[in-house]
């Protein structure tokens, strides 16, 4: 496992607060040994799940270029027909959502290889990630992603009520490989991908997915 450069200041900012916490525990709650050991764990707990929020599991990644894999870990909350307004002006697609809770890994991934059509960034609201209006009205990306051979896939980072950063790494014009990073949403959030209609989805809602790992799609 890796640590995520997102999470370098972030994880000796809060390396600092537990050592803080840690010292005015002992020395003020020193005469009582319960108390300052319970002082001392809080603070290392705190540590810890600030640590984890940036983790990079070692995983051995799916790929196939007639694959849909998984940008993101978490869970699958939405599995629908929806008509995309923003790039594709009304096109009916098959929508599927994932959920990333503060528990799971917070990078997020290519589920395909080509070439990027369209990227853009909108600034908005911080509701939580599975009200109905958090896609078309939270702080948000879209990214267009064109296989070479007909398909394309567009998908959108979402912030939510907690997750209220959302870093990318991609451009208008670029070519990306299936699986390597496309961002990090920090602290969790939602993830948006939009298939075809003549896609075969493979998964099943609530079903717990893996980024990098978990075959959304065939197309």
């Amino acid at each position: 496992m890796t640590i995520h450069r997102e999470g370098y200041g972030l994880i000796a900012l809060a390396a600092g607060v537990a050592c803080i916490l840690a010292a005015i525990g002992h020395f003020a709650l020193g005469q009582w040994p319960i108390l300052d050991y319970l002082f001392c764990a809080a603070a290392l707990f705190v540590f810890v799940a600030v640590l984890q929020f940036f983790r990079i599991p070692k995983r051995q990644h799916t790929a196939g270029e007639n694959l849909v894999i998984c940008p993101a870990d978490g869970k699958v909350v939405t599995i629908e027909e929806m008509n995309e307004a923003e790039f594709l002006n009304g096109e009916r697609r098959i929508q599927i959502s994932i959920f990333m809770s503060p528990l799971n890994v917070h990078v997020n991934r290519y589920p395909i290889s080509g070439r990027i059509s369209y990227f853009k960034y909108h600034p908005g609201l911080f509701l939580v990630a599975w009200h109905p209006k958090s896609s078309t009205d939270n702080e948000r990306t879209t990214v267009v992603i064109d296989n070479g051979r007909g398909s394309s896939i567009l998908l959108r980072q979402i912030a939510g009520a907690v997750a209220r950063r959302i870093i990318w790494y991609c451009k208008e014009g670029q070519t990306v490989t299936q699986n390597d990073e496309l961002g990090f949403i920090k602290f969790g959030s939602r993830v948006d991908v939009m298939l075809p209609l003549s896609a075969k989805v493979k998964v099943q809602l609530g079903q717990a997915v893996q980024g990098g790992v978990t075959v959304l799609a065939e197309i």
